[in-house]
């Protein structure tokens, strides 16, 4: 490693970490929250989840020499936050997490079943991801009518970054939180204690399993994690020109999620975001190097987790609507790229329509949540039209 170290690695790898931090912790926390974690849990599922990709980010390019840049879930996350707590609370999700671990772990030895994920159609997986990241992209204008003057800095930092790269939207939005945050919230009155919140109090909870929990939960997660970050996550290096060997590299990655799913830990995956920034040129003139990219990532994801408490003892201070809005404008151009995707195809419209409009809508049927019936619902939409095409 040492004797690839480039300068033009290192930066982007940082930039990388940095980024890919500040654009999701959000969601993360909005989700383990959504889904009845107490603050000290979510601090520890944030804690592991961080760990979990710094873990992966030095241990894949390690080993196969190629930028394999690795994330937690965001929109398995955003999925969570958007679904209604299960009748076992916390406990019953992270059951739930550690089965979608399994799953993952499993289709790294089983080729077939990540053939089959590959298969569904991608508008029906598009139709699914927008679906479930619709609820929290529209919290930044729920916000803007009920908090206007703590929401509206954020958004005009989030607009102000956009117009420079895309890339600097979140950080600068991420920064204009902290501000409004530090302005508008008694810090020291509400319990906020940097000097010795740096170290989590680890929390495992007993997981519980039960049927409901896996279709409503592990069977969706596994879905957008494997549709919305895996397979794009390894078509960035593909496209940069590296020869991928898929089946390892979800093995090792649903090893580690399964390894911290106990703490509540969302699953870890391969990812398209900051892939294209440690893949390209900006990472090193020579393909061979840029891997060093995604290793300095992971060494600054393993500093960042140290930092879990504070981050989620900030969260819990700020207004909830002022958190969620800044998980949200992360998600809008996901979002935005979903729907695209869903309605590319101008003979097959209703099945991805109905995908996403039941995956939105927060409906259960039978005990099962809406994500589920979407696929199936526009699965067999989408099947019998194509029969009479």
């Amino acid at each position: 490693m040492f004797r690839d170290f480039t300068v033009s690695a290192a930066y982007m790898g940082l930039l990388a970490a940095f980024v890919g931090y500040a654009a999701s912790f959000a969601i993360v926390l909005a989700g383990l929250t959504a889904m009845g974690a107490t603050e000290t849990q979510a601090a520890t599922g944030l804690f592991f989840a961080t760990i979990g990709m710094g873990i992966c980010s030095l241990w894949l390019p390690a080993v196969t020499r190629i930028p394999a840049a690795v994330a937690w879930s965001t929109p398995g996350a955003a999925f969570l936050a958007a679904t209604a707590t299960l009748p076992g609370g916390f406990a019953e999700a992270v059951g739930a997490m550690i089965v979608c671990a399994a799953m993952i772990v499993v289709t790294g030895f089983v080729p077939a079943l990540g053939r089959t994920v590959a298969s569904i159609p991608k508008p029906i997986a598009n139709g699914l991801l927008a679906g479930v990241l619709l609820k929290l992209c529209l919290a930044p204008a729920l916000a803007l009518g009920s908090i206007p003057v703590l929401v509206l800095p954020v958004i005009i930092a989030w607009a102000v970054g956009l117009t420079w790269t895309r890339l600097a939207a979140m950080p600068f939005a991420v920064m204009a939180f902290l501000v409004v945050t530090y302005f508008a919230v008694d810090v020291s009155a509400e319990g906020l204690h940097p000097a010795t919140a740096w170290f989590p109090t680890f929390a495992p909870v007993l997981p519980v399993f039960s049927g409901q929990s896996v279709i409503s939960i592990a069977l969706p997660l596994y879905l957008v994690t494997m549709a919305g970050q895996n397979i794009p996550g390894f078509a960035v290096l593909e496209l940069n020109g590296y020869a991928v060997d898929r089946q390892p590299l979800i093995r090792k990655t649903g090893l580690v999620s399964l390894a911290f799913a106990p703490f509540g830990s969302v699953p870890v995956n391969m990812s398209a975001i900051t892939a294209a920034m440690m893949a390209g040129e900006d990472a090193g003139r020579d393909p061979k190097t840029r891997y060093v990219a995604a290793m300095v990532s992971g060494l600054v994801y393993v500093f960042l987790a140290f930092a879990a408490a504070l981050v989620t003892s900030l969260a819990s201070v700020a207004p909830s609507g002022l958190i969620i809005s800044v998980a949200g404008l992360a998600l809008i151009p996901a979002m935005v790229g979903s729907l695209k995707a869903a309605f590319s195809d101008a003979s097959q419209l209703e099945a991805p329509a109905l995908t996403f409009l039941i995956a939105a809508s927060g409906m259960t049927l039978l005990g099962v949540s809406g994500a589920f019936w979407g696929v199936v619902v526009g699965g067999i939409v989408w099947v019998a039209k194509s029969r009479t095409q």
